[in-house]
């Protein structure tokens, strides 16, 4: 069977294999996935899967990749709206709570694959690294438009709130977590932005 007759263009496989792989992984873990299943369901060939990958480690790869992309287009979107700062702060953290209501949703696909691969030396591991550094990054620079000092700070409160919203979505009530992480993006703004009074004994009142 060649890659045209499995239903498309060599790119479509390619697609399909990731887009297969992307949702088993997701849903099942890394792991306990064999190819043979990933190239059983996307309906390619052997072959088909070695022509586009190396192996299963550049399936994976390309599953965080395609992760990747999907956080990066939901920021690009907030950032789109053309509001203040604060409010695309404001739009990043409710497409995060979104993600958390979806049905289908089993917790961040970085940590989850970073549980997997704990060696740091390991390709996985450093996907999952330089996509996290981006989004500190991103956040931070977010933070920083929106006037919150220190915006380093601000920046790994943010991410440290995501992280727990994440892990508890997919074990309490994902509308109650994403409320309270909502809550603590607010909180996050509010404390960072508020004026703070220059140092010094204020001035006696006049007599």
């Amino acid at each position: 069977m060649s890659a045209r007759t499995e239903g498309g263009s060599t790119s479509q496989a390619r697609s399909r294999l990731v887009d297969t792989a992307t949702r088993i992984f997701y849903t099942e873990g890394i792991h306990s996935v064999g190819v043979d299943r990933i190239i059983a369901e996307a309906q390619v060939t052997r072959a088909t899967l070695y022509r586009h990958f190396k192996g299963k480690e550049e399936l994976i790869l390309a599953y965080l990749q395609q992760a990747d992309h999907g956080i990066r287009a939901q920021v690009a979107a907030a950032r789109a709206e053309g509001g203040p700062a604060a409010d695309t702060v404001r739009a990043v953290a409710r497409s995060i709570a979104g993600s958390i209501q979806y049905s289908g949703f089993r917790g961040c696909a970085f940590l989850n694959a970073v549980a997997e691969y704990p060696d740091p030396a390991h390709p996985v591991h450093q996907a999952v690294l330089a996509h996290r550094q981006w989004f500190l990054e991103t956040v931070t620079q977010l933070l920083a438009q929106a006037c919150c000092t220190p915006a380093d700070e601000a920046g790994r409160h943010f991410v440290m709130l995501r992280d727990g919203a994440m892990a508890a979505g997919c074990l309490f009530d994902p509308a109650l977590i994403s409320e309270t992480f909502l809550h603590g993006v607010e909180g996050i703004l509010s404390a960072r932005t508020a004026s703070v009074p220059e140092s010094g004994p204020e001035p006696a009142p006049e007599a």
